[in-house]
């Protein structure tokens, strides 16, 4: 590797074209500087100058060089700048959350980037146990998970709550639901069924469904791809438990019904992030976005 203080000397040289001025520049003498050249011109095994009396001109490996070391030079200044001031409207974000929160959030977040062009959305969605591994392993730098991780490898955060609902198709609007009807109806199965069914069941304030045996459900379909999971329902086939947010953009929707529990079920969600990992400023802003869309509610 190239010694940096030669080549912050032969740049300066270059550009102030004269050996004494340039020791005056560097606070160096003239013999100094004249070592400082002879050294780097060894290192790089070709002559950088052509020396003529007390004036020279720079050779075609001189002019390589040169660029080279302001290359370096402007690099160390932007890193320090980078260093030195953290933009909070500038900088790509990582983000990771569920398919359905991912619909409901990127629009707003890509409203945020087109208030704030400087800043660069990476929005993935995944399960939980990809999203806290990937933050762990620092591919992405925030995660939003729906239980607490562990406190020794986490730092967890509230970031709002998710409705849950129980949708089927449009003909059974203004029906009581039961159990027999829906076993009658089948389940849209999907890869988060089961998690958000209990969830829902458990929590709804209806004693029946509680007790409900989602294995013992008749399985009409099947589909793990979220914008396709309300298709079959719109169709009239089936019914199934998704948050809220994954209604969002769905072209049928005024094909589907949204059964009204007993009581408002919701799903507690977390901001994640490294624990001792100190974020960006510009995460600050990301998080404020989030909090402001998935706000508690009252129950």
């Amino acid at each position: 590797m190239l010694n940096l203080s030669w080549l912050h000397t032969f740049r300066t040289l270059i550009e102030v074209g004269h050996f004494t001025h340039t020791a005056e520049k560097l606070y160096m003498t003239q013999p100094g500087v004249s070592q400082h050249i002879k050294k780097l011109e060894h290192a790089c095994g070709h002559s950088l100058i052509k020396r003529e009396n007390k004036s020279f001109e720079i050779t075609e490996q001189g002019q390589r060089v040169y660029e080279y070391a302001t290359q370096i030079a402007r690099e160390q200044t932007e890193l320090l700048v980078s260093l030195s001031f953290d933009d909070p409207y500038a900088g790509e974000c990582k983000l990771s959350c569920s398919g359905s929160l991912a619909l409901h959030l990127y629009p707003k977040l890509l409203a945020l980037q087109t208030r704030y062009p400087s800043i660069s959305i990476h929005l993935e969605a995944a399960p939980n146990d990809k999203i806290l591994n990937d933050v762990q392993s620092g591919i992405i730098d925030i995660g939003l998970v729906t239980y607490l991780p562990n406190a020794s490898q986490f730092h967890a955060e509230n970031a709002g709550i998710e409705p849950l609902c129980l949708i089927l198709p449009l003909h059974y609007q203004n029906k009581s639901i039961t159990v027999k009807q829906l076993n009658d109806c089948g389940l849209v199965q999907h890869p988060d069924a089961a998690h958000y069914l209990n969830l829902y069941f458990d929590l709804c304030g209806d004693a029946e469904l509680s007790k409900l045996n989602i294995e013992e459900i008749t399985k009409v379909s099947y589909v793990n791809q979220l914008s396709q999971i309300l298709l079959p329902i719109s169709m009239g086939i089936g019914f199934t438990v998704l948050p809220k947010s994954a209604l969002e953009g769905f072209a049928h929707r005024d094909k589907l019904y949204i059964h009204t529990p007993s009581k408002p079920v919701y799903e507690q969600v977390f901001m994640v992030h490294k624990r001792n990992r100190q974020l960006a400023n510009r995460y600050q802003t990301i998080k404020d976005t989030i909090h402001e869309n998935l706000k508690i509610e009252s129950k």
